[in-house]
Protein backbone atom coordinates (compact mmCIF):
# COMPACT_ATOMS: atom_id res chain seq x y z
CA UNK A 1 0.00 0.00 0.00
CA UNK A 2 1.35 3.39 -0.98
CA UNK A 3 1.06 6.33 1.34
CA UNK A 4 1.13 9.59 -0.57
CA UNK A 5 1.30 12.95 1.06
CA UNK A 6 -0.51 15.92 -0.44
CA UNK A 7 2.79 17.25 -1.72
CA UNK A 8 3.68 13.98 -3.47
CA UNK A 9 0.26 13.89 -5.15
CA UNK A 10 0.71 17.46 -6.39
CA UNK A 11 4.20 17.01 -7.87
CA UNK A 12 3.96 17.45 -11.60
CA UNK A 13 0.45 18.85 -11.36
CA UNK A 14 1.23 22.30 -10.08
CA UNK A 15 1.45 25.62 -11.77
CA UNK A 16 3.13 25.64 -15.16
CA UNK A 17 3.90 29.32 -14.61
CA UNK A 18 2.45 30.28 -17.98
CA UNK A 19 -1.24 30.76 -17.25
CA UNK A 20 -1.01 34.55 -16.98
CA UNK A 21 0.86 34.83 -20.27
CA UNK A 22 -1.68 32.55 -21.96
CA UNK A 23 -4.57 34.61 -20.56
CA UNK A 24 -3.06 37.91 -21.70
CA UNK A 25 -2.31 36.54 -25.15
CA UNK A 26 -5.95 35.47 -25.48
CA UNK A 27 -7.19 38.80 -24.20
CA UNK A 28 -5.02 40.84 -26.57
CA UNK A 29 -5.85 38.70 -29.60
CA UNK A 30 -9.56 38.85 -28.75
CA UNK A 31 -9.49 42.64 -28.55
CA UNK A 32 -7.52 42.87 -31.79
CA UNK A 33 -10.01 40.58 -33.53
CA UNK A 34 -12.92 42.73 -32.33
CA UNK A 35 -11.35 45.63 -34.22
CA UNK A 36 -9.95 43.72 -37.19
CA UNK A 37 -12.95 41.56 -38.12
CA UNK A 38 -15.35 44.46 -38.86
CA UNK A 39 -12.58 46.21 -40.80
CA UNK A 40 -11.92 43.01 -42.75
CA UNK A 41 -15.62 42.55 -43.54
CA UNK A 42 -15.82 46.14 -44.78
CA UNK A 43 -12.69 45.86 -46.94
CA UNK A 44 -13.81 42.48 -48.30
CA UNK A 45 -17.29 43.83 -49.06
CA UNK A 46 -15.76 46.71 -51.02
CA UNK A 47 -13.95 44.23 -53.27
CA UNK A 48 -16.81 41.73 -53.50
CA UNK A 49 -18.49 41.54 -56.89
CA UNK A 50 -15.72 43.33 -58.75
CA UNK A 51 -13.86 42.04 -61.73
CA UNK A 52 -10.54 40.28 -61.33
CA UNK A 53 -8.60 43.45 -62.15
CA UNK A 54 -10.66 45.53 -59.72
CA UNK A 55 -10.05 43.04 -56.89
CA UNK A 56 -6.32 43.01 -57.66
CA UNK A 57 -6.26 46.81 -57.62
CA UNK A 58 -8.24 46.89 -54.36
CA UNK A 59 -5.89 44.54 -52.51
CA UNK A 60 -2.82 46.23 -53.99
CA UNK A 61 -3.63 49.26 -51.85
CA UNK A 62 -1.93 49.24 -48.43
CA UNK A 63 -4.96 49.49 -46.10
CA UNK A 64 -6.95 46.47 -47.36
CA UNK A 65 -3.75 44.42 -47.62
CA UNK A 66 -2.61 45.22 -44.08
CA UNK A 67 -6.07 44.65 -42.59
CA UNK A 68 -6.34 41.28 -44.35
CA UNK A 69 -2.84 40.21 -43.31
CA UNK A 70 -3.38 41.20 -39.69
CA UNK A 71 -6.78 39.47 -39.58
CA UNK A 72 -5.28 36.29 -41.00
CA UNK A 73 -2.29 36.19 -38.65
CA UNK A 74 -4.10 37.24 -35.45
CA UNK A 75 -7.10 35.04 -36.20
CA UNK A 76 -5.01 31.93 -36.87
CA UNK A 77 -2.85 32.45 -33.76
CA UNK A 78 -5.98 32.93 -31.66
CA UNK A 79 -7.45 29.75 -33.15
CA UNK A 80 -4.23 27.87 -32.42
CA UNK A 81 -4.31 28.93 -28.76
CA UNK A 82 -7.94 27.86 -28.44
CA UNK A 83 -7.32 24.45 -30.00
CA UNK A 84 -4.19 24.03 -27.88
CA UNK A 85 -6.26 24.64 -24.76
CA UNK A 86 -8.90 22.10 -25.83
CA UNK A 87 -6.21 19.52 -26.59
CA UNK A 88 -4.63 20.04 -23.17
CA UNK A 89 -8.01 19.57 -21.50
CA UNK A 90 -9.17 16.44 -23.31
CA UNK A 91 -6.08 14.57 -24.53
CA UNK A 92 -3.15 13.13 -22.60
CA UNK A 93 0.12 11.38 -23.27
CA UNK A 94 1.82 11.11 -26.66
CA UNK A 95 -1.43 11.79 -28.52
CA UNK A 96 -1.61 15.20 -26.85
CA UNK A 97 1.89 16.13 -27.93
CA UNK A 98 1.33 14.93 -31.49
CA UNK A 99 -1.96 16.82 -31.73
CA UNK A 100 -0.33 20.03 -30.49
CA UNK A 101 2.53 19.65 -32.98
CA UNK A 102 0.05 18.99 -35.81
CA UNK A 103 -2.07 21.98 -34.81
CA UNK A 104 0.93 24.30 -34.70
CA UNK A 105 2.21 22.99 -38.02
CA UNK A 106 -1.18 23.48 -39.63
CA UNK A 107 -1.55 26.99 -38.21
CA UNK A 108 1.85 28.21 -39.32
CA UNK A 109 1.39 26.61 -42.74
CA UNK A 110 -1.92 28.43 -43.24
CA UNK A 111 -0.32 31.70 -42.13
CA UNK A 112 2.64 31.25 -44.49
CA UNK A 113 0.45 30.30 -47.46
CA UNK A 114 -1.97 33.16 -46.75
CA UNK A 115 0.77 35.76 -46.43
CA UNK A 116 2.43 34.49 -49.61
CA UNK A 117 -0.89 34.58 -51.49
CA UNK A 118 -1.69 38.10 -50.33
CA UNK A 119 1.77 39.38 -51.24
CA UNK A 120 1.45 37.75 -54.68
CA UNK A 121 -1.98 39.35 -55.03
CA UNK A 122 -0.61 42.78 -54.14
CA UNK A 123 2.43 42.66 -56.41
Amino acid sequence: MRFLTDRKRAVGMGSAREGTHHHWAHLVSSILLQVLLPLFVITFACAFGGTHDEVLAHFARPFPLIVTLLTLVVGMLHLMREVHEAIEDYMHGPAEKLAIIATQGFTYTVIAVGVFALIRLAV
